[in-house]
């Protein structure tokens, strides 16, 4: 234990973020940093419970409680208290091989399960844990670190996301010779296309990435899998397929007018900024503007709220964002939503703080949907309509909404962002080698957690389990590297 008061001694303190006014003019991480001694500080916070939820990572009503990683958070926690940051580094890659990226773009589940957050604020433990990552890379703790003997067994990796790189990562350890298959110019999958630049600075991916491939992971992009290779191929080539392509294929949103010109979906939108703005800094026009326009962002999670985020650093006349979901309540109900289910409440993400500071107000509506989209005679987007709903939820989790008579608005709007979420992974592999899925067309693992029912195929990350956190995807190529491994040695263990 830090000291067996600081719970009650020192209040919780976040390092905060620069001015919106001032970050949507540019692409840079908006987040400020703690001194060491405060950083310190916060780390004498942590109990150190007998029976600390912060590291559990179960699935609890629909969320996540505690860190599906299961990082030795109070170990770490105590170690910056004592100033023993190399220690605290070394426990916390114990249980995480990219801390740089869930301490950045993590929702911190482990935060909503804090114990000391049952009766006060939660310890800060992103932010702690962000520091010590950061710290590592600062004083050249972190470098490369190939295997001393190479076992001969070679694996592919399709997929270049967090799963797939956090299994290329622990596979190589293992010895084992590891290729990774992009099918995109860059690697890092969600990481690198798809999480914009101001969330996660995407020199930081690439200096991971980078890292890797001196440890001797061999990384192929610009190569689709199906198409440029075909699947069968690739599992003669090698003795293990480990399938992490996501779950990318987006939820189809077909209304009247969803034809429409200035319809997009939102991760199409999000990739062409981010790929334009590394190459070339936005000066090729190869993405699809907001400028100028009214937008309406229809959905209400993180990839909605990315959208916003990027709308606004295009120069939008006004944004809007859409969710069917009710607001939430200033606090946590402790009867719906209590500890340490993550907390459902009321907050201002950075999306919609920034469009506060500009705008006056949310720029969210909710208990909303959109009835059908309007355009001009050319063809082009001009307006939604919409009607406010109600939702309800039966026995078995199954919502259902209702128009409310009497609701109906129309919203103009020249661009129109669809961030619903998606249907499971594409199904060229799946198709091709005759995988088996489950109800929701993810890859079903038939003879083990990660095995697929066929030979030498294993599936992990939101292909396997659909879309989740990137912890989430982190924990999936870890464990599916632990099954790989035994199934090319027999042996169980991996570190």
């Amino acid at each position: 234990m830090s000291t067996p008061t600081g719970f009650m001694e020192f209040t919780r303190h976040l390092p905060g973020d620069r001015s919106p006014l001032e970050r949507v003019n540019d692409w840079q991480e908006f987040h400020k940093h703690l001194t060491e001694q405060e950083l310190q500080t916060q780390g004498a916070r942590c109990m150190d419970c007998g029976t600390p939820y912060c590291h559990t990572g179960i699935e609890m009503i629909g969320g996540t409680s505690g860190c599906p990683l299961h990082n030795l958070i109070p170990e770490w926690n105590h170690l910056v208290y004592r100033g023993m940051w190399r220690d605290a580094l070394e426990r916390l890659h114990k249980t995480n091989n990219f801390p740089e990226f869930t301490g950045r773009v993590c929702p911190a589940p482990c935060e909503g399960s804090c114990t000391v957050g049952l009766i006060g604020q939660p310890v800060t433990i992103k932010t702690i844990e962000q520091a010590i990552v950061d710290r590592g890379f600062e004083e050249s703790w972190i470098v490369a670190e190939p295997p001393a003997h190479r076992t001969g067994h070679k694996v592919a990796v399709v997929g270049s996301g967090p799963a797939g790189l956090a299994c290329a990562a622990q596979l190589n350890k293992a010895g084992h010779e590891v290729t990774v298959y992009e099918r995109a110019d860059r690697i890092g999958g969600l990481l690198m296309y798809g999480i914009p630049a101001m969330k996660l600075d995407k020199k930081i991916v690439q200096r991971r990435v980078n890292l890797l491939a001196a440890e001797g992971v061999k990384f192929v992009t610009n190569t689709e899998i199906g198409k440029d290779i075909m699947t069968q191929q690739l599992i003669d080539q090698y003795d293990a397929v480990v399938l992490c392509g996501g779950a990318t294929k987006p939820r189809k949103f077909e209304i009247e007018g969803s034809h429409l010109q200035g319809v997009h979906y939102a991760m199409p939108f999000l990739n062409g900024t981010i790929k334009s703005y590394l190459d070339s800094g936005l000066q090729d026009g190869q993405y699809t503007s907001a400028a100028g326009k009214d937008v309406i962002v229809i959905g209400g999670g993180d990839t909605g709220s990315d959208c916003v985020a990027t709308a606004l650093r295009h120069g939008c006349r006004s944004i809007t964002q859409f969710g069917t979901h009710g607001k939430a309540p200033l606090k946590r109900d402790p009867l719906a939503n209590p500890w340490p289910q993550f907390p459902n409440v009321y907050t201002l993400d950075y999306a919609q703080e920034e469009a506060k500071a500009l705008y006056g107000e949310d720029p969210r509506e909710f208990s909303i949907m959109t009835t059908r989209f309007v355009g001009d005679e050319q063809g082009r987007l001009k307006e939604l309509h919409t009607v406010q709903i109600k939702r309800t939820v039966d026995g078995e989790g199954r919502k259902t909404y209702e128009p409310v008579p009497g609701t109906e608005r129309i919203f103009p709007a020249q661009l129109a962002l669809i961030a619903i979420g998606f249907d499971g992974p594409e199904t060229t592999m799946i198709d091709e080698l005759g995988l088996e899925t489950d109800r929701q067309s993810n890859v079903k693992a038939r003879y083990g957690k990660y095995n697929t029912n066929v030979d030498k195929v294993f599936a992990a990350g939101d292909m396997r389990r659909g879309q989740s956190l990137v912890v989430w995807a982190i924990q999936e190529g870890r464990e599916a590297a632990r099954e790989v491994n035994k199934f090319l040695t027999g042996d169980g263990i991996l570190a």
